[in-house]
């Protein structure tokens, strides 16, 4: 893959972010900060965008989105990493996703 074509996939998977980060504010916004892991001042910035303005912002060379967990406690709960038991797969998900939303309830204090 040469370096235009990666800027132009990073291009696409920008753009589908905003898409899909302005439907899920306007669907549900609370749900939309925890999932996004964005404050709510981000949150009203992409709602007012238009298609033109998330054009514009999509077609920049950087990723816009990220990985929200660096944590490797996450990463082994919702890979099961050094689990063998597939009965508990559901708990280590969940488990993860208290660790996330806890994560995301102190950084969103901070702000």
């Amino acid at each position: 893959m040469n370096t235009e074509q990666l800027m132009q996939e990073i291009r696409e998977v920008n753009l589908s972010y905003m898409m899909l980060a302005q439907h899920l504010i306007r669907a549900d916004k609370a749900q939309a900060l925890y999932r996004l892991g964005i404050s709510e001042e981000v949150a009203g910035v992409i709602d007012s965008l238009t298609p033109a303005q998330m054009l514009k912002v999509a077609s920049g060379a950087t990723l816009m989105s990220r990985f929200r967990f660096d944590d490797e406690m996450v990463w082994n709960l919702l890979t099961s990493h050094n689990k063998p038991a597939a009965t508990e797969d559901s708990a280590h998900a969940l488990h993860a996703s208290i660790v996330m939303a806890s994560n995301f309830a102190e950084a969103t204090s901070r702000q």
